[in-house]
C-alpha cells in the first residue's frame, strides 16, 4: 500500500453536516479531501450516490461509548459503504476509577472480535483525560492492556496525547503495531484547536513514525471547533498536508 489516504471528520461543521451534506461535501472535495468520517446515515444508497458524485470516500464511522448498542447497524452500513473502521470514544463510568477501564476492557474485546469476525477494524479513540493515573498506573496503558491487539486497534488523536502530557510521536513510536488510524489535530499554545501546521505540534516529526505503518489506509484531519469558516479551516489544514507532509 501506498502512502495513506486524507479524510476529514464532519465535526468542524457542526450541525451542518446534516442539514446540508451535499454542500460539505462540495468543500471538502474542493479542498482535496479523499473521504470523510462522520455517523452512519439511514439511506446509504442515497449517501453513497452524493458521496460518489464528489469523488468522496467513507473513512470511517466514529460514536461515543454505547455507540455499540447498534452494533450490527454499524457494521452494515460500514459494509455497504466499503469502509472498515469503526472508532469508539470514551469507557464506561469512570468514577469507578481503574476497575472502569478493565470493565471496559473486556467489553471492547467482545465487540472487537465480532468486528474482526466481519472485517471491520475497532479503533479505540483516545482523548487526554485517560492519561490520569491510578495508584502510578496510567488508565489508557491498562487499556491497552488488557484489550487484545487482533481485535482492539487504536485511533491515535495527537492533540489529546499531547494535551495529556505525552509527545505525539513518541506515543505513536511506542504503540504504532496497533494503529489503524491517525486523527491529525494541531494545538495553539493556548491549547485551543489550531489548522494543521498552525501549531505546535509536531507533524514532520509524526509523518515519520507513521510512514513505517505501511497499511495505514488513512490518516483523519479533526478539528472540533474553529474561529474561521469550517471551509477555510479545512483548507488550510489540506494545504499543508499536502505541501509540507505530501499527502
Amino acid at each position: 500500500m501506498g502512502k495513506p489516504n486524507v479524510a476529514c471528520q464532519l465535526i468542524i461543521f457542526g450541525a451542518r453536516g446534516g442539514e446540508d451534506f451535499p454542500g460539505v461535501l462540495k468543500e471538502l472535495s474542493e479542498a482535496g479531501y479523499a473521504g470523510i468520517e462522520g455517523g452512519t446515515s439511514p439511506d446509504v444508497v442515497k449517501t453513497k450516490k452524493l458521496m460518489d458524485d464528489f469523488g468522496l470516500k467513507l473513512a470511517g464511522v466514529h460514536t461515543g461509548y454505547g455507540g455499540f448498542d447498534n452494533l450490527n447497524e454499524t457494521i452494515t452500513y460500514l459494509k455497504a459503504m466499503n469502509s472498515n473502521l469503526y472508532m469508539i470514544s470514551g469507557v464506561g463510568d469512570t468514577s469507578k476509577g481503574i476497575s472502569a477501564y478493565e470493565e471496559t476492557a473486556k467489553v471492547f474485546n467482545e465487540v472487537g472480535r465480532k468486528c474482526y469476525d466481519e472485517g471491520i477494524k475497532f479503533c479505540y479513540h483516545n482523548h487526554s483525560w485517560e492519561f490520569q493515573k491510578y495508584d502510578g498506573v496510567v488508565a489508557l496503558d491498562r487499556l491497552y492492556e488488557l484489550t487484545d491487539p487482533k481485535y482492539v486497534h487504536l485511533c491515535v488523536d495527537v492533540y489529546w496525547v499531547q494535551h495529556g502530557g505525552e509527545s505525539p510521536v513518541d506515543f505513536l513510536k511506542k504503540n504504532l503495531d496497533r494503529v489503524a488510524t491517525v486523527h491529525l489535530k494541531d494545538m495553539f499554545p493556548d491549547k485551543g484547536f489550531a489548522e494543521i501546521g498552525q501549531g505546535i505540534i509536531d507533524f514532520p516529526g509524526i509523518m515519520k513514525v507513521i510512514s513505517e505503518k505501511k497499511d495505514l489506509e488513512w490518516v483523519i484531519v479533526e478539528q472540533d471547533n474553529t474561529k474561521r469558516t469550517p471551509k477555510e479551516s479545512v483548507t488550510i489544514s489540506r494545504k499543508y498536508i499536502k505541501e509540507k507532509l505530501g499527502l
